[in-house]
Order: C-alpha cells, then sequence, then structure tokens
C-alpha cells in the first residue's frame, strides 16, 4: 500500500504542478483547446479576458498547492493537521467533479479519467494515512 500511495501522491501533485505553472503562465490557450475545445479568440475581448484571468488564477491557485504538498510531504504523512488538510483538497477537488456531473452533465473521456485517478488516489492515500495514524506514525 506505501507504493501505490506514493505512486498517487506523487503523480497526482506532479501533475497539478505542471497544469498549475502551463494555466497560470505559460499557454491557459492550449488547455482551453485541449481540454474544452474551446478557441479563445472566438469570444468577445470581455468574454477571453475574463476568462483567461480567471483560469490563470484558478491555475495558479493549483500550483501553489502542489508546492504546498512537495515541501511539506513529510508533514502531510506525519501530522494531522496537514494530513486533514491535503485530504480535505483533493477530497474537495473529487467531490466538486461529481456534483458537477449530478448538476451539469457528463463530461468528456479526459475529465472522467481525471476523476476516476483523483478518487482512487484520494481512497488510497486515506486509507494509508489511516493506517499510519493508527500505528502512531502521524500525531
Amino acid at each position: 500500500m506505501r507504493s501505490a500511495n506514493y505512486f498517487f501522491y506523487y503523480s497526482y501533485i506532479g501533475l497539478v504542478i505542471v497544469a498549475g505553472f502551463w494555466g497560470a503562465f505559460i499557454n491557459p490557450e492550449f488547455d482551453h483547446r485541449l481540454l474544452f475545445n474551446l478557441d479563445t479568440v472566438t469570444l468577445t475581448d470581455y468574454q477571453r479576458i475574463n476568462l483567461l484571468s480567471q483560469y490563470r488564477f484558478l491555475r495558479a491557485i493549483e500550483l501553489g498547492f502542489g508546492i504546498f504538498a512537495i515541501l511539506y510531504v513529510k508533514n502531510i504523512f506525519s501530522e494531522k493537521k496537514f494530513n486533514r488538510l491535503f485530504i480535505f483538497i483533493m477530497s474537495a477537488g473529487v467531490l466538486s467533479r461529481i456534483v458537477s456531473i449530478i448538476l451539469d452533465g457528463t463530461p468528456s473521456f479526459m475529465m472522467l479519467f481525471f476523476l476516476a485517478f483523483e478518487l482512487a488516489g484520494v481512497v488510497v492515500i486515506y486509507f494509508y494515512s489511516r493506517k499510519l495514524a493508527m500505528q502512531n506514525v502521524i500525531t
């Protein structure tokens, strides 16, 4: 279970960091084409500028979460408050995808893949952390 935990942890966090940096500072328009099949040049300037501004902001928050998770990995797997915060944030992302399916409809295969991967990751990380807590490794 330890290997599965760290596989999901580092692959998830790696993607969060790369996607966050890419979307915030490099090329959010590429994300819009790849993820949403949306060409932002078809929008009005008002729509395009505000969409890109908000998207960059959210991707920067994602990048910040990834950097937090890398800097505090030892704390996340040894201190309850860090562990609970990490699992809460990851779970909130998974829950938001599920709520979106219920309220907005079924997304693309890629979004469903992200949901499945993130759900598997949060379940594995939660149960691995629970095992550590039972062994008094997480205090």
